[in-house]
């Protein structure tokens, strides 16, 4: 045996035993699909701006025709339907297909869990596969994102004129609040058996789920990552594998 082996063997062990398991899953699993990490990027964007400034809510309400390039840009929005669910998105939809009662806790933005199957998403940072009118709410899909160079809204407003209001990306920017934190965390709660999959535990405040699950002290943590944490202390197993790695030595 290898030293992830019994490792292994035993989240094997757990998950059989689990009816309700949470997933808690961050960039590291759809990197596998090919996806960036967008949140990696550093580097300045136009007039000395950095990642941070340019994805941020202050930035879109100030100046959204400028902004709209530049999220595009960023997130590579006209690739997106080039990815795919990989096997690691897949074993956690086999969870719930198999008769598991189980949670998805993502930080992603991609959709690829609901892709793969999964019906019970926190998309804790929203999706990007969407977007919505500040004025009147209406909702637009990915494809429509896609084909406007600047995303205005088309709906027709009573005095028979477009509302064409510039449309805000359904992800939660720098500066808003996330989504779904205390569903989740009562979720990740609750479960028999709490699994994070590729993330640095690192973005706060959905780095204290974990925290929270631990202070229960009543389930099995485990953590698949490739690098250490400084939450892996918290965790019953810590497998530096990758996800595709691991969960093919699952059995579902």
């Amino acid at each position: 045996m290898t030293s992830v082996e019994p490792a292994i063997a035993q989240l094997q062990q757990w998950i059989n035993q689990a009816k309700t398991i949470t997933f808690f899953t961050g960039a590291g699993i759809s990197t596998e699909s090919g996806i960036p990490d967008f949140r990696s990027q550093n580097g300045l964007y136009k007039q000395n701006m950095s990642f941070a400034d340019v994805v941020s809510r202050p930035f879109f309400e100030r100046r959204p025709k400028e902004f709209w390039p530049l999220f595009k840009e960023i997130f590579r929005i006209k690739m997106l339907h080039q990815y795919k669910p990989n096997p690691g998105h897949e074993f956690i939809a086999s969870m719930e297909k198999n008769g598991k009662e189980t949670y998805v806790i993502t930080q992603n933005i991609d959709g690829l869990h609901q892709d793969a199957g999964s019906s019970r998403v926190y998309e804790i940072h929203g999706t990007i596969k969407s977007a919505r009118c500040p004025k009147c709410q209406a909702s637009y899909d990915l494809a429509y994102l896609n084909e406007q160079e600047l995303p205005r809204c088309q709906t027709i407003t009573r005095n028979g004129n477009e509302c064409h209001f510039i449309l805000k990306p359904n992800v939660v920017l720098f500066g808003d609040s996330i989504h779904h934190f205390e569903e989740a965390a009562e979720a990740a709660i609750n479960s028999d058996l709490f699994i994070v999959m590729g993330s640095s535990l690192e973005v706060t405040p959905i780095n204290q789920i974990p925290l929270f699950v631990r202070k229960q002290g009543t389930i099995p943590m485990v953590i698949i990552n490739r690098d250490a944490t400084h939450f892996d202390h918290l965790f019953d197993l810590v497998i530096s594998e990758s996800i595709g790695h691991t969960v093919s030595k699952l059995q579902t």
